[in-house]
């Protein structure tokens, strides 16, 4: 069966994603539809021709279900991305949420391989924001999580980070590769977390969660922001991507303070 011809076939792939529900703990139905077109483009990159095979293949071969997984969930990041909000964050946000004893309750939803959370781990640690509470950081792929700990990057993924900070915070393992040092992991907690379905802490001073919602369809992000809003104290604020955009934030109790920066009110 050729792979152009899956899109006649929607019950083979409803099929698929119930059995790939069972295998991964991911509910395909809550993203958009692209990510339909995004299971046939690897399917066609490894020579797949059906849906069955796929799923063999995921379960047998660990790397192939890591790529396929990382291809679904995007998981691709770099240090202090969008340097301009990160410069924002670290100037005026972060002062405006962080508490009389100068400490913060952080939260990096979608963490990915860890670029995220240790970004914001080397600003507390400039600002002099306390090491505890750690800055919680969750994704829902375990194998991400696995990397983010270990804290080991190419060179590429930290040309936004500032010469002075390279030197301060990373060890350079071989020519391109870097890790961060041990006083900056020790400021983030990693936990595997499902934003759909797992429940979610509360009191937050500072949540980020950039560049994952886009990926879901309309009623879903909007439960999503309202479970953000839910998780933040009074004054704390939500932080999304520079392609994210949330409507109708005042009926949900937020208040637009800064572009891609939303403060609970309510």
């Amino acid at each position: 069966m050729a792979i152009e011809d899956f899109s006649s076939f929607p019950k083979e792939y409803e099929e698929f994603k119930k059995k790939f529900l069972d295998i991964s703990g991911i509910d395909l139905n809550f993203y958009k539809h692209q990510i339909h077109r995004r299971v046939h483009m690897f399917m066609k990159r490894w020579n797949i021709n059906s849906y069955d095979e796929l799923l063999n293949l995921i379960k047998l071969d660990k790397d192939k279900y890591k790529a396929f997984l990382d291809y679904l969930t995007i998981n691709v990041s770099e240090f202090f991305r969008n340097p301009e909000r990160f410069e924002i964050l670290e100037k005026e946000i972060i002062p405006l949420v962080m508490r009389e004893d100068k400490s913060i309750k952080a939260w990096s939803a979608g963490c990915a391989t860890g670029e995220e959370p240790y970004s914001l781990a080397i600003i507390f640690e400039d600002l002099k924001i306390k090491k505890f509470p750690p800055i919680l950081a969750t994704d829902i792929d375990q194998t991400a999580l696995d990397k983010a700990k270990l804290g080991i990057y190419d060179i590429k993924q930290l040309q936004n980070v500032h010469p002075q900070r390279l030197e301060k915070y990373f060890l350079r393992k071989k020519e391109n590769l870097y890790e961060v040092i041990p006083s900056i992991k020790e400021r983030v907690e990693f936990k595997k977390h499902d934003l759909l379905n797992d429940p979610f802490d509360r009191d937050f001073d500072l949540i980020l969660c950039r560049n994952v919602v886009i990926y879901f369809e309309k009623d879903v992000k909007e439960k999503l922001y309202y479970k953000f809003r839910d998780a933040l104290r009074i004054g704390g604020v939500l932080m999304v991507g520079n392609t994210e955009q949330i409507f109708g934030y005042k009926e949900m109790g937020l208040k637009s303070i800064k572009p891609f920066f939303y403060q609970r009110v309510k």
